[in-house]
């Protein structure tokens, strides 16, 4: 008769045969339990001319890790002086009595931003993902038959010019994967709306799925037309831009961690969910009955410097990475004083005067707040060295981090490779 403590080996292996089977996995984490019930083997079962190997766990880890950037930025410049002829109006309808330049300085003053730029009348967001995705596709060399999914990250689907109802139907990255022309049918494609988030928390989504054994390569595209969106009349308009970015993440054996090492998430949906919204346009005389993105910027601003330092400090930790290790902060270019606050705020907490000199490098003045585009932008432009004063070297730890609509927040620690 067979001891308890072999039960729950055979157990196990009964598991991974019916898995086997039915071919569901490519690698499978099983262990062989021993009288101290230590783990003992990573078992990979691999798609491969020898049926599987076997490597010491204690040595090897598996990560998930960008292999290929991509990102598409609009052909059309905006500049703050193409908004001196538009009439603003706050939010109970009344003209503003301060003048035209007066309102542009003081928002320059705030966010930094002299610049952003919209994609032409005949894009949509579907187009420019396909776009950023086609780039990093051809950068990186990817066979794109090999993806297992492709996560859009967006929150208007596709607005036409002139007409701003959005069309999500089929999905964008249904939309993407079409104009790639990808034939795999296991290539699965699927939205993620999470405010300006998503696109990071596509990736962390992604990092399961490669974590999982389920995945071995994937795109995550973030894209957005928010000039689309946005009232004319009302002065927040002025930091909305357009703009996609795209990153390929694929699963990697290393034998220490590499890629991503950790990843955290928050929703705070009681009192703080109500702080963007789509409403009607500040100017009481519009007539069109369109819906616009609308906030309430000293709330968020309130929100975002409260609990994004908090959020970010907790997954360097759960990284097992030091603050002064940290050379790169990749954080949402929502207003540039709200990042500079965020980023201050995160070294007070370790006990730092003030954050090192150009560990934020920045893109918000002259492209703008593309929403779920401008971390995979950012990316994109430092991957390839066009971010001047701005680089990343093998073995360097950087952060990413992002806040908006939900309100969501999340961040990841990055290890470059």
């Amino acid at each position: 008769m067979a001891s308890d403590a072999n039960k729950p080996f055979r157990k196990d292996i009964k598991f991974i045969r019916s898995l086997l089977t039915r071919q569901v996995c490519n690698i499978i984490l099983t262990e062989e339990r021993v009288n101290t019930h230590k783990w003992i083997y990573l078992i990979i079962f691999a798609k491969i001319n020898s049926p599987f190997v076997i490597v010491d766990m204690h040595s090897a880890t598996f990560c998930s890790v960008i292999t290929g950037t991509g990102s598409y930025l609009p052909s059309n410049p905006i500049s703050n002086d193409d908004f001196i002829q538009n009439e603003f109006y706050d939010t109970k309808g009344n003209k503003l009595e301060t003048s035209i330049h007066e309102i542009i300085e003081k928002f320059k003053a705030i966010t930094g931003i002299h610049k952003r730029r919209y994609v032409s009348s005949e894009l949509v967001a579907s187009d420019i993902a396909y776009l950023a995705a086609k780039q990093a596709i051809e950068s990186s060399r990817t066979d794109q038959e090999t993806f297992d999914y492709i996560i859009v990250a967006h929150n208007f689907g596709d607005i036409r010019f002139g007409d701003n109802r959005t069309d999500m139907v089929p999905s964008l990255a249904a939309r993407v994967k079409h104009k790639l022309g990808i034939e795999n049918p296991f290539t699965v494609a699927f939205d993620l709306p999470f405010g300006c988030p998503g696109w990071l928390q596509g990736v962390i989504t992604a990092d399961y799925f490669i974590r999982s054994g389920d995945a071995k390569k994937i795109l995550v595209i973030g894209a957005e037309t928010l000039s689309r969106v946005s009232d004319p009349h009302d002065r927040d308009s002025m930091i909305y831009a357009d703009g996609a970015g795209a990153t390929i993440l694929e699963s990697f054996h290393s034998e220490e961690p590499i890629g991503i090492l950790a990843h955290s998430s928050r929703s705070d949906t009681k009192t703080h969910f109500n702080l963007m919204w789509m409403g009607k346009s500040n100017n009481p005389f519009s007539g069109n009955g369109d819906y616009y993105i609308k906030m309430n910027g000293h709330r968020l601003y309130e929100y975002a410097i409260s609990y994004v330092p908090q959020l970010v400090k907790g997954t360097i930790e759960k990284a097992g990475v030091d603050a002064s290790q940290i050379k790169k902060i990749l954080i949402h270019q929502a207003n540039e004083k709200l990042d500079q606050e965020i980023v201050n705020r995160l070294y007070r907490l370790y006990g730092y005067a003030e954050p090192p000199a150009d560990i934020m490098p920045m893109t918000i003045s002259f492209l703008g707040n593309n929403s779920v585009a401008t971390i995979p932008i950012l990316i994109d432009l430092l991957w390839k060295k066009k971010l001047d004063g701005h680089q990343l070297f093998p073995g360097d730890y950087a952060v990413f981090a992002s806040v908006g609509a939900g309100m969501n927040i999340n961040a990841m620690v990055y290890r470059m490779v």
